[in-house]
């Protein structure tokens, strides 16, 4: 008996569907007065670029995913330390779209963390994360601060692309915000849904319709003194905000990523003196 012959591209084949990977580690030091690069390694998907400087004594960081955008089953590593009395603002080129997971798939995994030591401030502003239908995605952001460092972080979620009628109806989210300061515990800031994700946003309790959410972390030794100028810069907006430990922490929500998006620019233009933002968030 005879078996059937199959092609490359026989049906009944199991196919492994490649996945991307990519890994980035940057450090920064002093020298002199300025901020410079201290070390730089790219693997795979992730690439770093660095600006023209902007503002004296501090260093532009731009990150890059060369995949477009994420999948089931990718993993990106980023690691960023800033060294004593440094100053570096890391964003990213556009916003991340994580894309439909297939069934069987692991979820896109993302790990990101940033050492601020003595002296030091580190500004984390990356563009929005755009999930869309049935996409998985496990994240988390751990934070390590000296005890007299700096840090401004904010994240932006925003479940499918109001403008294109998208919406995100299944879905699976673990997203984990963790700030450390000399070693203590400061933030554990976990999310966690599935499931029907357009129908659970509308509930009261959980985004009163929102599909877009911002969370936004500034720890630095004047937090407490800030928190009023940062309640004025949030205006009419759905948000609040709070103060403890040397940190404040604000949640935005809103019924499209353009409303948060603005209310973003409003609260970072509070926090950082008005110093101009990455120039790729007006791209």
């Amino acid at each position: 008996m005879t078996r059937p012959m199959c092609g490359a591209g026989c049906l009944s084949e199991i196919v492994s569907l490649q996945r991307a990977v990519g890994e980035l580690h940057v450090a920064v030091k002093r020298y002199g007065t300025d901020t410079v690069l201290r070390d730089l390694r790219q693997v795979g998907c992730l690439k770093a670029r660095f600006p023209r400087r902007v503002a004296a004594g501090w260093i532009d960081m731009v990150m890059l995913n060369t995949g477009g955008g994420v999948a089931g089953g990718d993993r990106l590593d980023v690691s960023v330390v800033v060294d004593p009395d440094c100053h570096a603002t890391v964003s990213a080129q556009s916003a991340d779209r994580f894309y439909r997971a297939l069934t069987g798939d692991a979820p896109s995994m993302v790990r990101t963390r940033v050492t601020v030591k003595a002296g030091a401030a580190l500004e984390w502003l990356p563009q929005e994360t755009i999930l869309f239908d049935r996409s998985a995605l496990d994240r988390r952001l751990e934070i390590d601060l000296a005890d007299d460092a700096r840090f401004l972080g904010v994240e932006t979620v925003v479940f499918g692309r109001t403008a294109m009628n998208e919406r995100v109806r299944q879905g699976w989210l673990r997203d984990l915000i963790r700030v450390k300061r000399g070693g203590e515990l400061l933030l554990h800031d976990a999310v966690r849904i599935d499931g029907p994700i357009d129908d659970l946003l509308r509930r009261a309790a959980v985004g009163a319709g929102a599909v877009a959410s911002a969370t936004l972390i500034y720890a630095a030794p004047d937090a407490p003194i800030r928190l009023d100028a940062l309640r004025a810069a949030l205006g009419a907006a759905d948000a609040a905000a709070s103060a403890w430990n040397g940190m404040l922490v604000a949640r935005i929500l809103g019924a499209d990523s353009a409303s948060v998006r603005a209310t973003v620019i409003a609260v970072l233009a509070a926090l950082r003196d008005d110093r101009p933002l990455p120039r790729v968030w007006f791209c």
